[in-house]
């Protein structure tokens, strides 16, 4: 048996644990899903995916690991679905990740985010808590879930004070998962990561994406707001090293039923991330754009996170500098954006 870790360290992942291991992935196609099954993959688990809607280009087919997984059609919300995922495919291993996570879509279109963030979890905890064969499920919860904290950086005691569609459908899914992990025993662990990012985020709507484009086309970055609020960013594959490292010390005491933030514990605002990245793809000549507009309903204006929790009991840290990390997600988007 042999455990990998990424370049600069951080906890490895035991290959010898995930080996063989039959594993359902929902939101597969999503940034974070698509390189968890890449990575799941590569250390030679039986990985099923559920794919609600075929969407091109994602790091999961430009990786190649659509095509070394089983892909099932459906959605998370269907129990008769989920069920039969994981009786039929006798599933060990779930990591919970399918969700609507664009808040401009949730203020927009509420039902559709409560419909697959709230009922979605609640249909994989129940499916989940009548699986014979599951032993470990992670949950993504979110950030989003602190609100406007009164108290930086938030810690996993902090009060969950979501108010607006995204935050509120994340909050709801978060309590699930620990009423289910305390009334029925379900062996469940929650993910509360900061701002993710890395290459196959398709939605340039975000700051790092739409940066990355900017430049591409040797644009002037555009910052929506007056680039002040403040946010963790994680990178994706240290995102897939924490729910990895957080399934593996499932069912453990002190770890089932419990929530973990992950965050490099480094904020930036929103133009110090934008001129990292215009640093870092050597495009020094371009100059971020600020509109200045007011911070629209749902965007949280400062926001971070305390990892103490997961360094302390999971020996989480983040691996990747951060300039390493936009330097691999800027060649991926040129490579996307090029037809490479």
């Amino acid at each position: 048996m042999t455990d990998d870790a990424s370049p600069e360290g951080g906890r490895a992942v035991s290959r010898g644990f995930w080996f063989g291991r039959r594993v359902l992935v929902t939101g597969c196609t999503g940034l974070l899903g698509s390189w968890l099954c890449a990575r799941l993959v590569e250390l030679g688990a039986d990985v099923v995916g559920l794919v609600r809607d075929q969407v091109p280009g994602t790091h999961l087919a430009r990786s190649g690991a659509d095509r070394r997984i089983r892909q099932a059609r459906g959605s998370a919300t269907s129990y008769r679905t989920v069920e039969r995922l994981f009786t039929e495919y006798e599933i060990d291993s779930c990591f919970h990740l399918a969700a609507q996570t664009i808040v401009t879509i949730a203020n927009r279109s509420p039902l559709s985010t409560f419909e697959s963030n709230i009922k979605g979890t609640w249909t994989v905890l129940e499916a989940a808590r009548h699986a014979p064969t599951l032993e470990r499920l992670v949950v993504a919860s979110s950030d989003k879930v602190y609100g406007a904290a009164g108290a930086l950086p938030c810690t996993e005691e902090s009060v969950l004070r979501g108010q607006h569609p995204y935050d509120v459908s994340k909050v709801c899914a978060d309590h699930l998962a620990q009423c289910y992990a305390q009334t029925y025993g379900v062996p469940l662990a929650i993910t509360r990561c900061a701002n993710l990012y890395g290459g196959g985020d398709l939605n340039f709507n975000r700051v790092i994406p739409g940066t990355i484009r900017s430049l591409f086309f040797d644009e002037d970055p555009v910052i929506r707001s007056d680039g002040s609020p403040r946010r963790d960013y994680l990178y994706v594959e240290d995102a897939v090293t924490a729910c990895l490292g957080l399934a593996e010390h499932l069912p453990a005491p002190g770890v089932t039923g419990e929530a973990f933030n992950f965050s490099p514990e480094d904020s930036l605002t929103v133009r110090e991330i934008v001129e990292r990245v215009i640093a870092v793809s050597g495009q020094t000549h371009r100059r971020p754009r600020l509109l200045g507009r007011t911070v629209p309903a749902g965007e949280i204006p400062d926001q971070c996170l305390s990892a103490a929790k997961a360094k302390r009991v999971l020996g989480w840290k983040p691996a990747w500098g951060m300039d390493d990390a936009i330097a691999k997600t800027i060649e991926w988007y040129a490579a996307h954006l090029g037809g490479g």
